[in-house]
């Protein structure tokens, strides 16, 4: 039995990882700045955590501290744990150990990567294979992040980009679902980002997928099975088509190189996570899941929590949630729920997440939260950023070129979307909006 402390333990990768080494029968402390549900869970499970950057909480013995990059680096347990020479493992560290032996099963992309790898798992958890996993996200289907299985073979994990920490991972079998400039204060530029993405494939041991208009140079460093995917286009190795929208559901062939699946039925939300469909089904079949159990998993596939998630659906109001911070990921959320909701008007609800990502795609954010019918934005989440001058949510809604624009604190938020009497409203954002969402369902809940 060993004693971890996780540093920044309600993080969601993080959390996955210590309730494995718990049920491993070690014991975990950790730290977080602020109390969550999932903390609070974790506390349940028999984790003692702390709230207070304070080092008389920490215990007498550690024998490994795990932790994220995003811990701000002024945080006082950090600069003790440095300055004193603990044994120190950054998160991707451990999750290439555990992974290390395995069949693991990589999800990378700068969006996507968490409905693919939760629904992946699920189809494997639901067939014969079997897996275990360590998702980006809260599972509806398994209601946690994290699953154990220890008569498979095959590990499912989230690919993270940020700091380069799926460099740590070996998969057997890897997939990348989108290159988009994000994390700049990382990488400096998409090209460096792109660079570690290749990198992620060449480590790939046996079968890499790639989203089919993503621009990666093929060669003899990368898998000798290596196939291309997509919504739509023949040229793909794995595509969709027929897509069809029937009450919600969507249903769809998908053609592979040996044979066509005729009406698959997905009854998970966004046209998009059709897409994420055929990536995980084509995972599916390559590890050897029959096609019975494949149609059963897609069709009760419930999604992961702020995934298109639908808090409450009437004929008259709907309110969907997303984790949506990213352009291009507010651009296909926003377009899934047009393709649902043609006639409907969409009010939506942003917190910007990072003063540097809102800087550096400020003309971008404007762009796609000006197809929304009515806009609000909240505060910017810093989460491990200092202010930036100039760089407000203000600053960011007076560019958008709409007279339906509103700015309003947290505090305030209920009494506006009440004023302003929805039909379809969404809540996007990486940042603690999350807070809000519950109250957001129980405001409107009973209209």
């Amino acid at each position: 039995m060993k004693t971890y402390y996780f540093l920044g333990i309600g993080g969601i990768g993080m959390s996955a990882i210590a309730r494995y080494l718990k049920q491993m029968g070690n014991n975990i402390y950790g730290y977080d700045r602020t109390k969550t549900p999932l903390t609070e869970e974790l506390e349940k499970e028999g984790m003692i955590i702390t709230y207070d950057d304070e080092i008389s909480s920490l215990p007498k013995e550690i024998d490994l501290v795990v932790y994220t990059p995003a811990i701000p680096k002024e945080n006082l347990i950090y600069n003790y744990f440095l300055e004193n020479n603990y044994s120190m493992k950054k998160r991707s560290q451990i999750l290439g150990e555990i992974t290390k032996g395995k069949k693991c099963i990589a999800i990378a992309g700068t969006h996507g990567k968490t409905t693919c790898s939760t629904m992946v798992a699920h189809i494997l958890h639901n067939s014969e294979i079997g897996c275990s996993a360590f998702l980006g996200g809260i599972s509806k289907n398994f209601n946690s992040n994290y699953v154990i299985n220890h008569n498979s073979d095959y590990v499912v994990v989230e690919a993270d980009e940020f700091d380069r920490s799926f460099l740590n991972l070996t998969p057997t079998i890897a997939a990348i679902t989108s290159i988009d400039a994000d994390h700049l204060d990382i990488y400096g530029n998409k090209e460096e980002l792109k660079k570690s993405f290749i990198e992620f494939a060449k480590q790939t041991s046996e079968v890499l997928f790639y989203k089919f208009s993503l621009d990666i140079e093929l060669n003899e460093e990368m898998p000798s099975q290596t196939y291309s995917y997509t919504i739509k286009g023949y040229d793909a190795d794995y595509y969709a088509v027929n897509i069809r929208n029937y009450k919600g559901s969507y249903y769809f062939d998908l053609r592979t190189p040996d044979k066509i699946y005729y009406d698959i039925c997905l009854n998970y939300g966004g046209i998009h996570n059709v897409e994420n469909a055929v990536l995980a089904i084509s995972i599916a079949l390559m590890c050897g899941v029959s096609e019975e159990d494949m149609r059963k998993s897609v069709s009760s596939f419930s999604g992961a929590h702020r995934r298109f998630d639908v808090r409450i659906k009437r004929d008259n109001f709907v309110y969907i949630d997303d984790y949506a911070h990213h352009p291009n990921e507010i651009k296909a959320f926003i377009e899934s729920i047009r393709f649902q909701y043609p006639d409907k008007k969409i009010t939506g609800v942003f917190q910007p997440h990072l003063y540097s990502r809102t800087k550096d795609f400020e003309d971008e954010f404007v762009k796609e939260l000006s197809k929304l019918d009515e806009v609000v934005l909240l505060d910017i989440y810093p989460a491990r950023e200092n202010p930036i001058p100039g760089v407000t949510s203000k600053a960011l809604l007076y560019k958008i070129d709409k007279m339906d624009k509103y700015y309003t604190l947290k505090e305030g938020l209920l009494d506006l979307l009440e004023a302003l009497y929805p039909e379809i409203l969404v809540t996007m954002g990486a940042g603690d909006i999350s807070e809000l969402v519950p109250l957001i369902e129980e405001r409107f809940k009973d209209e």
